[in-house]
C-alpha cells in the first residue's frame, strides 16, 4: 500500500511559479537595509534553549508553548529559532562584534519555528526579515528604526497599513505599573484563563497581551502604563514622537501594545493591515535596552524589528508591480539531429555567458514536441536545428510572441540572441 507524504502542518512549500515574488521581497528588503547602513548577519538555525529563555522570557507564549526544543547526547537542551534577535545578540558578544564601534547596524532573513495555530500568514515556520542597531539610547535611534520599517512596507507597495506607538518604559517606571496591574486583575480572578493566573504574580504585563477574548475584555479597562512612566521614559517618547511628525509619518498612539517577548523596554511599534485577518501585524518591533546585558555583555542601548515575510506577500496584491513576472526562457534551441544537439549545448554555454538563459532539449524529442515545450516554459525565441541548418551554416530565430522569424548565422547566433533580447527586455 502506498504511503501518501504530506508536508507538516503549519508549513508550505513555495514553488517555483511563485518564488520569483519571494526573491522580490528579498531583494528590495536587502536594498532597503542597505541604504540605512545596515549589513547583513547570518546566525544558527538553533541555539541552547537557554538562551531564549533568558531573552524572551519564561513567561512569554513564545517560551512556555510553541518553542521546539530537542536535547543533544549530552545534558544540553537546543531550541529551534523562534525569533531572530536573541541569536544576534549571542553572536555579536561572542564574536567581540560590540567592541567594533557604535552604533552596530545588522539585518537578516532566516527561517523561525514556533509551534502555534497555523492561520493567515501565520505559520510554524516561517520566515522572517529584521533588523537590529545597538549603541544608541537617542529618539533619532527609534525614528531611524521606524522610518526603514516604514520605507519597507512603501517599497513593497504596502499602503493600507497603520504605524500603531508605544512606551511601556523602563524596569524603575513598570515597577508602579506592575502592581498598579496586579491590584486590578486580582479582581478578575474567577475569570482569568488559567495562563494569566500565572502571569498575574510573575509578569503581569504578559496578561495584556493574552488572546483569550475573555482576558481581553477584561484588560480593556486596565490601568494604561503611558501614566507611569517616569520622567526620562515620557521625555524620551515624547522627542521620538516629534521626530516623526517632523518626517510627516502618521501615527496610532496606542496604549495597549505590549509586544510578546519579554526584553523590550520603552519604544513598542507595530504597523498592522487589514487585508491579512484578525492578526494583522505585519511588522513589529522597539527597544530592548537591557537585553545585550542581560546575555553578558556590557549595559548597551538596542533596538529592532522583525517583518514575517509571508505576511508581507500575503498584505501585497497578486497583481502588484513589485513581483513582476517570472523568468523565462530567452532562447530554447530544437535540435532534430544528435550533431544538432551537440551544437546545441556549445551554444547554450555562450548564450549563458552572455547573460541569457538558454534552454534546449536533453530528451531526444520530435520538433513538434519540442516546440510546445517550448511555448509551455515561455521561450521568447526558438531556433530549430536540423540537417539542413548545420549544411547551411544558418537557422531561423523565431519571435514566438509575434511569431516573426530572422535569418541568422549560427557563427553569430549568440549575439544575435542577446539582441534580440535585449530589445525585448527593453519593451
Amino acid at each position: 500500500m502506498a504511503v501518501s507524504l504530506q508536508r507538516p502542518k503549519g508549513t508550505q512549500d513555495t514553488l517555483p511559479k511563485d518564488t520569483h515574488r519571494w526573491q522580490a521581497v528579498e531583494g528590495i528588503a536587502r536594498s532597503v537595509a542597505h541604504s540605512f547602513g545596515f549589513r547583513e548577519i547570518r546566525t544558527p538555525m538553533f541555539e541552547e534553549t537557554g538562551l531564549y529563555v533568558r531573552s524572551v522570557g519564561d513567561t512569554s507564549d513564545v517560551v512556555t508553548k510553541e518553542m521546539y526544543t530537542v536535547s543533544s547526547s549530552g545534558d544540553k537542551t537546543f531550541t529551534l529559532r523562534p525569533e531572530g534577535t536573541a541569536g544576534v545578540v549571542r553572536a555579536m558578544l561572542e564574536n567581540g562584534v560590540m567592541n567594533e564601534g557604535f552604533p552596530q547596524k545588522v539585518y537578516y532573513i532566516l527561517p523561525c519555528f514556533r509551534h502555534e495555530k497555523p492561520q493567515a500568514g501565520r505559520l510554524r515556520e516561517f520566515h522572517q526579515f529584521g533588523v537590529e542597531m545597538f549603541g544608541s539610547s537617542s529618539p533619532y535611534a527609534d525614528a531611524e528604526i521606524i522610518l526603514l520599517a516604514g520605507s519597507l512596507l512603501k517599497s513593497l507597495g504596502i499602503t493600507e497599513v497603520k504605524l500603531n506607538l508605544n512606551s511601556i518604559g523602563c524596569r524603575e517606571c513598570r515597577r508602579d505599573y506592575h502592581r498598579a496591574l496586579v491590584e486590578y486583575f486580582s479582581e478578575y480572578k474567577d475569570r482569568l484563563c488559567p495562563t494569566c493566573l500565572e502571569r498575574l504574580d510573575k509578569n503581569p504585563m504578559r496578561l495584556l497581551d493574552c488572546k483569550s477574548p475573555v482576558c481581553q475584555e477584561i484588560g480593556r479597562g486596565a490601568p494604561l502604563i503611558t501614566d507611569y512612566l517616569c520622567g526620562d521614559c515620557r521625555e524620551h517618547f515624547t522627542a521620538l514622537t516629534g521626530l516623526l511628525d517632523d518626517a510627516g509619518v502618521e501615527y496610532v498612539l496606542n496604549p495597549r501594545i505590549v509586544r510578546g517577548l519579554d526584553y523590550y523596554t520603552r519604544t513598542v511599534f507595530e504597523f498592522i493591515s487589514d487585508s491579512i485577518g484578525a492578526q494583522g501585524t505585519i511588522c513589529g518591533g522597539g527597544r530592548y535596552d537591557g537585553l545585550v546585558s542581560e546575555l553578558g555583555g556590557q549595559p548597551t542601548p538596542a533596538l529592532g524589528f522583525g517583518a514575517g515575510i509571508e505576511r508581507l506577500i500575503l498584505a501585497m496584491t497578486d497583481k502588484s508591480p513589485v513581483f513582476g513576472e517570472p523568468p523565462l526562457v530567452d532562447v530554447y534551441l530544437a535540435p532534430m539531429t544528435d550533431s544538432a544537439r551537440s551544437l546545441s549545448l556549445k551554444l547554450c554555454l555562450e548564450l549563458r555567458a552572455l547573460g541569457l538563459r538558454a534552454e534546449y532539449d536533453i530528451l531526444s524529442r520530435g520538433v513538434k514536441a519540442q516546440l510546445k515545450y517550448a511555448n509551455k516554459i515561455g521561450a521568447r525565441f526558438v531556433i530549430v536545428l536540423g540537417e539542413s541548418e548545420l549544411e547551411d551554416g544558418a537557422a531561423a530565430l523565431k519571435n514566438m510572441e509575434t511569431g516573426e522569424e530572422r535569418r541568422v548565422s549560427l557563427g553569430d547566433i549568440a549575439a544575435s540572441c542577446r539582441e534580440e533580447a535585449g530589445k525585448y527586455r527593453s519593451l
